[in-house]
C-alpha cells in the first residue's frame, strides 16, 4: 500500500546566480520530512529506473519555458503521486538507492552533519536504553541496535517499531507517529514541533494473536508484557473488576504468560487509543475517544446531551478512507512549522447494504491511517496461511518471507489537500525565470 507522502505546498527561492527555484515540502504521515528541488528528486528517478528499470511510476516531465501558477501546482500534485507511488513496491523501500536518497535529503534539510551521537529509546516500562547511533541511522538500523542490546530475536523485529511519543502531564502520553524504516530517529527527533518528544519502543501489530508468534522470546515477551501493564495503566485497555482482580495477582506472581493470555480476553488489549477528538456521528461535533486494533475501530462518542455510546465499526465493512487537510500555510521562512496540523479522516463503511461516510477530526488522522492499513496487511497474511494457493508480498511482517499476489493489491486509501480551505502565503503562487536544470 502507498505511504503517506503529501507535498502540500512548495516555495520558490532565488539562487546564488540571480535565478530561481522551487523548493518543494515534503510531508511523512503529516510531519515535515525533507524539501527538496525537482532536480534532485529528477536525479533520483533516474538512478532509480537504472535499478528498477520501467516498473516504476511515470515521472513529471521537465519544462524548459517558465511555468504558469497552474502549470507549477500540476506539476507538485505529479510528484506527490509519483512519492506516493515509488513506495508501493516493498523491494524498492528497501534498495540502497531508495533509502540512501532520502537520509540524504533528511540531514539536508534540518542542517544536520552526519556524526556519532547517541539515542535514548524508551520502553514501555518508563526505561531507556540508549544506544550509541550515527545520526544518519535509519529507524531500522536503531531497532537493531535496540534489539541487540535487549536481546530481542532478529527474525521478530517486523513484529516491533519505533515511534515518535509526546509525554504529557500527569504521566499521559500521546504516539504520534511510527517511524518509517527509512525515518533517520535523531533528525525527526530533533525536528518535531511536539513538545516533550522521546523515541519509544513498541510492538506493532494489530492482530492480539499474533502473540504467540513471540512467546519463544524472552526479550519479546517482556515487552509486550510491559506494554500490556502500560495500557492498562493508562486506561487503553480495559479489564473488569473480576479480570483487573486476577491480572493484579499475576503481576505480583510475574507470571507473564499467563498474564498476557488473559490480557487477550481484555477489551481493546493491544489497541492503539487516539488523543480525544471530534467526530461527526451519531451528530455534528461530537466529542470521541476512538480506539483501532482487532480488526475494528472502536469510538466512545459523547453526545451534545453529554450521554456516551459506544460505536463498532469493523473492518469488513470499511470500504476505503481517505485523509484531508483542512488547516492553513504558515510563514515558509520559519523553522519547520509550515503548517497547521487540522486533519479530518474520512471512513466509508456499509451498513443496511448501502455505504456511509463517517468523520474523524484529528491530528492523528494519520497515525489512525497507518494502523488501518496494518490491521488490512495482517488481514491478508492470515488469507495466505488459510489458502496456501493464494500468493501475497507482505512487506513488513516477517520481512525473511515473501509472498506474490496473483491479483492487484486494493489501495484503501488517500490523501486529499483540500485546496478550497488552505490559506496560501504569496509566495507559494508566484513563479518567475526558473533555471533550466531546475524545471
Amino acid at each position: 500500500m502507498k505511504m503517506h507522502f503529501c507535498i502540500p505546498v512548495s516555495q520558490q527561492r532565488p539562487d546564488a546566480l540571480g535565478g530561481r527555484y522551487v523548493l518543494y515540502s515534503v510531508y511523512l504521515d503529516g510531519f515535515l520530512f525533507c524539501r527538496v528541488r525537482y532536480s534532485q528528486l529528477h536525479r533520483w528517478n533516474e538512478q532509480l529506473r537504472r535499478v528498477f528499470g520501467n516498473c516504476l511510476p511515470p515521472f513529471p516531465p521537465k519544462y524548459y519555458l517558465a511555468m504558469t501558477t497552474s502549470m507549477a501546482d500540476a506539476r507538485r500534485d505529479q510528484l506527490e503521486q509519483y512519492l506516493q507511488n515509488v513506495t508501493v513496491d516493498p523491494k524498492m523501500l528497501r534498495s540502497d538507492v531508495f533509502v540512501d536518497f532520502l537520509k540524504l535529503v533528511q540531514l539536508d534539510t534540518f542542517s544536520i552533519t552526519t556524526k556519532k551521537s547517541s539515542l535514548d529509546v524508551f520502553l514501555p516500562d518508563g526505561r531507556s536504553i540508549q544506544v550509541e547511533i550515527l545520526t544518519s541511522d535509519t529507524a531500522e538500523r536503531v531497532l537493531e541496535m535496540v534489539s541487540h542490546e535487549i536481546g530481542l530475536c532478529r527474525e521478530l523485529l517486523g513484529y516491533f517499531g519505533l515511534f515518535l511519543i509526546q509525554f504529557c502531564k500527569e504521566g499521559k502520553f500521546s504516539v504520534v507517529k511510527k517511524l518509517a524504516d527509512f525515518e533517520l530517529p535523531y533528525v525527526s527527533l530533533r525536528s518535531s514541533e511536539e513538545a516533550n518528544c522521546k523515541v519509544g519502543l513498541r510492538k506493532w501489530y494489530m492482530d492480539p494473536s499474533l502473540d504467540s508468534m513471540l512467546m519463544d522470546c524472552r526479550a519479546a515477551v517482556d515487552l509486550i508484557y510491559m506494554q500490556a501493564i502500560q495500557d492498562i495503566e493508562k486506561g487503553w485497555t480495559k479489564p473488569t473488576p473480576a479480570q483487573r482482580q486476577k491480572l493484579e495477582a499475576l503481576q505480583k506472581e510475574d507470571n507473564q504468560t499467563q498474564f498476557l493470555e488473559l490480557s487477550r480476553d481484555v477489551q481493546h488489549y493491544g489497541y492503539v487509543q487516539l488523543d480525544p477528538c471530534t467526530c461527526d456521528y451519531l451528530e455534528p461535533g461530537c466529542g470521541a475517544i476512538v480506539s483501532v486494533g482487532n480488526n475494528e475501530i472502536s469510538c466512545c462518542i459523547t453526545l451534545p446531551d453529554n450521554q456516551t455510546q459506544d460505536v463498532i465499526f469493523q473492518m469488513n465493512r470499511v470500504k476505503s478512507w481517505q485523509i484531508t487537510f483542512l488547516g492553513t500555510l504558515l510563514d515558509m521562512d520559519g523553522p519547520q512549522r509550515t503548517l497547521n496540523q487540522n486533519l479530518e479522516l474520512r471512513v466509508q463503511y456499509s451498513k443496511d447494504s448501502r455505504s456511509q461516510w463517517f468523520v474523524i477530526y484529528t491530528k492523528q488522522a494519520f497515525l489512525l491511517s497507518s494502523c488501518l492499513k496494518k490491521m488490512i496487511s495482517e488481514k491478508m497474511v492470515k488469507l495466505v496461511a488459510e489458502n496456501p494457493e493464494m500468493q501475497i508480498e507482505v512487506p513488513e511482517q516477517a520481512k525473511s518471507k515473501k509472498y506474490h499476489i496473483q491479483q492487484s493489491q486494493k489501495d484503501y486509501s488517500s490523501f486529499l489537500p483540500r485546496k478550497s480551505k488552505i490559506k496560501v502565503e504569496k509566495v507559494d503562487c508566484v513563479f518567475g525565470t526558473i533555471k533550466e536544470e531546475d524545471l
